[in-house]
């Protein structure tokens, strides 16, 4: 198993554009929470705090799959590296200035949002540039899932960190200069500034005139929803099971859980139609939120926990090889990014939907969401499932692929071709 995952760290530029990639996307992964810890620190209310992270989580969603359109028009460096400096002064704006005057506030979390550098569906754009081989691309994207969830867990801990140590003012503005470098550690790499999207087709839709790739947004977003859900509800059954110490442990468990499903779920080579394995992946991930409604004591929780994230790691690396083969040709960073905007928004949304539930029917029925929300993504996917049998780009066996003149990459990937 380890193996397969050192050979790929092996490679030129893959531990490079990897590392570069999540240190990228750390001001992404912790801005709702520094948000809210500087708007408390200068005195808002919760709900100023709360909306303020929502427009910036809004404007994120919005900006992620138009400045992939851009990338995929004009390379790499000319756009993310721009976007990464704008979002980072739009954090410092807002580090200096504060909340008031609010409308300089709104300004600053709304030029932050939407200048996110679209630095994941980058990544992906470049595996297969970089890796050569498909097998190789299937890892990649598994190793990539396994990442978010260890970014997703130690970003947090770094800002409580930093304004521990420091300041909220403080933590904002080093996530975000940290953010600036990583962007810069990709952009500047041999791959990255080599790249090129494959010619496409002038078309207002841009990738969302793939059917199939819709059908995959569609389930998504509810994967999204159920996750929201999850982190609500666990925060309600926390406090009536032992406060925040808990509902560390609960989240910590899920965070585990999809830790290990991505290792196991990478380390090994899968025959047959992706799309296919995917309905099977969701149906697993389904059946493991379900049992969470039970809501039983804490141990139990831990244990259901850890088994409702296994297979989420693994969902997202096989959607993440269905959007490279629905995606039209030369879309492929703007597709990574609508799936990027559609799973946050869908988290938003089972946020949103899970407080209703518990304050209605108790933890039970906000894990209850979560079970629901499984069930309809795999619905999607069962009703789509014609629309997702067919590539958008197939192609004969043994031609090569966009990306690889020289014909070294094996047949199904278009993510891009070299200058």
């Amino acid at each position: 198993m380890a193996a397969g995952y050192a050979e790929l760290l092996r490679t030129r530029h893959a531990a490079r554009l990897l590392t570069g990639t999540l240190v990228g996307r750390l001001p992404n992964a912790t801005g709702h929470i520094a948000i809210v810890l500087f708007t408390r620190a200068e005195g808002g209310s919760y709900s100023l705090a709360g909306v303020l992270a929502a427009v910036y989580g809004l404007a994120t969603a919005v900006g992620q799959p138009l400045l992939g359109r851009a990338v995929d028009l004009y390379g790499q460096p000319r756009v993310m590296l721009p976007a990464a400096v704008l979002s980072g002064l739009g954090m410092a704006l807002l580090a200096v200035v504060g909340i008031d005057p609010l409308p300089a506030a709104y300004a600053a979390v709304l030029v932050a949002g939407v200048c996110t550098p679209p630095l994941e569906g980058g990544l992906r754009a470049l595996w297969p540039s970089v890796l050569k081989r498909e097998d190789r691309v299937h890892t990649a994207y598994a190793l990539d899932a396994v990442a978010q969830e260890v970014m997703f867990t130690v970003g947090p801990l770094l800002v409580t960190l930093l304004v521990a140590a420091w300041s909220e003012a403080a933590a904002l503005l080093v996530i975000n200069a940290v953010g600036v470098l990583g962007a810069l550690s990709v952009v500047v790499s041999g791959p990255s500034r080599a790249w090129r999207s494959a010619p496409r087709e002038a078309h207002w839709l841009g990738a969302l005139r793939s059917p199939g790739l819709l059908a995959l947004l569609g389930s998504l977003f509810f994967v999204g929803l159920a996750l929201g859900s999850i982190t609500v509800a666990a925060l309600a059954y926390a406090e009536g099971h032992g406060g925040d110490t808990v509902y560390g442990v609960v989240m910590a468990a899920l965070g585990f859980g999809a830790l290990a499903g991505g290792i196991a779920y990478g380390a090994r080579q899968w025959a047959g139609p992706p799309e296919r394995r995917l309905v099977a992946l969701v149906a697993l991930l389904a059946l493991g939120y379900l049992p969470l409604a039970l809501a039983p004591g804490v141990a139990g929780m831990t244990a259901l926990s850890a088994l409702s994230g296994l297979f989420l790691a693994p969902v997202l690396a096989c959607a993440f090889v269905v959007v490279d083969r629905h995606a039209p040709r030369g879309t492929v960073t703007e597709a990574f990014s609508w799936v990027v905007t559609t799973f946050g928004v869908g988290a938003a949304v089972g946020t949103a939907a899970a407080g209703p539930a518990v304050e209605r029917g108790g933890d039970p029925a906000g894990f209850a969401v979560a079970g629901v929300s499984g069930l309809v993504a795999l619905l999607v996917l069962l009703a789509t499932r014609r629309v997702l049998a067919v590539p958008g780009r197939t192609r004969a066996v043994g031609q090569a692929a966009e990306n690889d003149r020289n014909g070294a990459v094996e047949p199904g990937f278009r993510a891009g071709r070299q200058a």
